[in-house]
């Protein structure tokens, strides 16, 4: 993450907002100390493909056992 003073930024904030199109991101400073971040945004909660996933993982589980075992001894074993 790079920095950059505020004025500078003003200054070139359409270059800035090319890099921060393909990904990077700046800290805006003031004086010296950080004020604001400057990044892209991220994507919005995409549900469909989070019911995918569920799908997903649910299928590969298909078969898989715990050699007898319960996710509670599981749980249990790795508690102190």
């Amino acid at each position: 993450m790079h920095q950059i003073a505020l004025f500078e930024a003003k200054n070139k904030l359409s270059g800035l907002l090319d890099k921060v199109a393909v990904g990077e991101e700046f800290i805006i400073t003031r004086h010296g100390k950080a004020v604001a971040r400057l990044g892209p945004i991220q994507p919005a909660f995409d549900r469909a493909k989070a019911k995918q996933a569920a799908k997903m993982l649910l299928e590969l589980r298909k078969g898989v056992t715990l050699g007898g075992l319960s996710i509670k001894e599981l749980v249990n074993e790795g508690r102190p």
